[in-house]
């Protein structure tokens, strides 16, 4: 078991996360926030995928108003993401934001931080305060960069603080995910304000996934972090997908299906892949978690994969069905990945 690290409770909406809540996964939308029903469609395909928690874009007023129809359609929170201009924060948050992100080293002063502090306390809402990487003055080393991230965070807190506002969540990014979790280390250990982790600009599927899930999955495996982002360019789909099975590879989703399936050699006389792909197409997430193997042979089957709930072992056109290392049944090869399917949804719709 991953002993999480404490943190105080932050309400977003009607979610909660800190404490002992689940670790929430984020995504932003890719639309132009000011285009109402695009970004509501962006966000009903983002909440089936599984993401609990969006952010979208506010570039100007316009964005800021549209706020009030998108959080009215939204069936998960909704995070107004802020940059430069103080003034549209205050908008948001009085167009119905479930939570400001902003940085506060671009807002232009204490003053301004302080009036969307004053804001966000008097419409109930929290603060993301985000410090990255790129905002900050050059350093030397990457061990700089990391110091320097925490006390440009810790300086921030200080200022909410003292203006009676705690109601906080922190998020330190880099693009260099040493960076990223050295610096959430080292601030995890001086606060217990939730903390949103994630490697920002990791790039593209593929790269992106790899970089995010060592320095997100570093972290988790730390006890460290509420909520999480995997950063990808273009459509924000994979980021959830991505998300959800790191989470459910540490053991931190509680309604995720883990599938595991064997590296392919020359005793593979099927298409693996297909059959994996196969059974991932057809499992829904339900109320618990499973785990299902699909393997390519009998010497990765019952024995190996004998921790699975369910699982088949794949022979020349056919193979046999186990449960928990024992064998069940056997058949034609997809004749068992549809009986497999059906005994997983069967266990998953179990109160």
């Amino acid at each position: 078991m991953i002993a999480r690290r404490y943190s105080r409770e932050v309400r977003i909406g009607g979610l909660a996360i800190g404490g002992a809540h689940p670790i929430a996964v984020q995504s932003m939308t890719i639309t132009d926030t000011r285009d109402v029903a695009a970004t509501l469609v962006q966000i009903a395909a983002l909440a089936g995928a599984g993401c609990e928690i969006v952010r979208c874009a506010v570039p100007d007023l316009d964005a800021a108003k549209a706020f009030r129809e998108i959080v009215a359609g939204s069936a998960i929170p909704v995070v107004a993401d802020i940059h430069f201009d103080y003034r549209l924060a205050i908008a948001a948050a009085e167009n119905g934001a479930h939570k400001l992100r902003v940085n506060p080293g671009n807002l232009g002063g204490a003053d301004r931080l302080k009036a969307v502090a004053d804001c966000a306390k008097a419409h109930g809402i929290p603060l993301r305060v985000g410090v990255n990487a790129g905002s900050l003055a050059a350093a030397r080393t990457a061990e700089d960069v990391a110091g320097e991230m925490v006390q440009s965070a810790l300086s921030y807190i200080s200022d909410l603080e003292g203006f009676g506002f705690y109601d906080t969540v922190l998020a330190l990014k880099a693009s260099d995910l040493r960076v990223t979790v050295a610096a959430n280390r080292l601030l995890a250990g001086l606060c217990q304000y939730p903390l949103h982790i994630g490697v920002t600009e990791a790039g593209m599927r593929g790269i992106g996934t790899i970089k995010s899930a060592v320095g997100i999955g570093a972290l988790l495996l730390d006890g460290i972090g509420d909520t999480l982002r995997v950063s990808l360019t273009g459509d924000p789909l994979p980021e959830v997908k991505a998300g959800i099975e790191i989470l459910s590879a540490l053991g931190l989703r509680k309604n995720a299906v883990e599938i595991i399936s064997c590296p392919t050699c020359g005793r593979t006389q099927v298409d693996l892949e297909a059959a994996v792909e196969y059974v991932r197409a057809r499992v829904p997430c339900g109320r618990k978690s499973i785990k299902l193997a699909v393997m390519g042979c009998a010497v990765n089957g019952p024995g190996e994969a004998r921790d699975a709930d369910l699982g088949v072992a794949c022979g020349k056109g056919n193979a046999v069905l186990f449960g928990n290392g024992l064998i069940m049944a056997h058949g034609e090869l997809y004749a068992m990945l549809d009986l497999m399917i059906e005994k997983a949804i069967g266990l998953l719709e179990e109160l």
